[in-house]
């Protein structure tokens, strides 16, 4: 039986959606998730929510905030809150770099999507800056447009 090289693939958990239609998201980076051991076991369950989720940085190092994930059906006492402030693995200059970035008006950091990257669970990263009523209207028409053109290819075709 042939065994899977480490680091292969991408397991996808949670994908943030509302994200990139709230905020335009101009640079992206991968993090890393400081969890414990029946946190771990509850992710690869896929049971995780990114909804109302942020990064924020304090004293050097960066957290996400209001990331639920769920409590692990078989565990016991070892169970943590659900919404814990987890610590995110990042080296100091992509630290310093996001921290520079927020500190511009309308920038944040928003969790894009949790995934496993062979044994380790990552989330991706986004700085983004908010979008405004008017840019979201224009993104859903211009996605309504696209589909309507997408939909009389297909009757072409037949």
């Amino acid at each position: 039986m042939a065994k899977a090289k480490k680091g292969d693939g991408h397991k996808l958990i949670a994908n943030n959606k509302k994200a990139y239609h709230d905020y335009f998201i101009e640079e992206t980076y991968e993090a890393g998730i400081s969890l414990a051991g029946t946190e771990v076991r509850s992710l690869r369950n896929g049971r995780c929510s990114l909804k109302e989720s942020y990064v924020g940085i304090e004293n050097g190092e960066a957290f996400i905030y209001g990331m639920h994930i769920s409590p692990y059906e078989h565990g016991n006492l070892f169970n943590k809150d659900p919404l814990r402030t987890r610590r995110l693995l990042l080296h100091k200059y992509e630290i310093r770099k996001m921290a520079q970035a927020i500190q511009q008006q309308g920038y944040t950091l928003v969790p894009l999507k949790v995934y496993f990257q062979g044994q380790y669970a990552k989330v991706e990263i986004g700085i983004a800056k908010g979008k405004k009523l008017y840019d979201k209207r224009q993104d859903i028409a211009k996605k309504d447009a696209r589909r309507e053109a997408e939909r009389e290819y297909k009757m072409k075709l037949r």
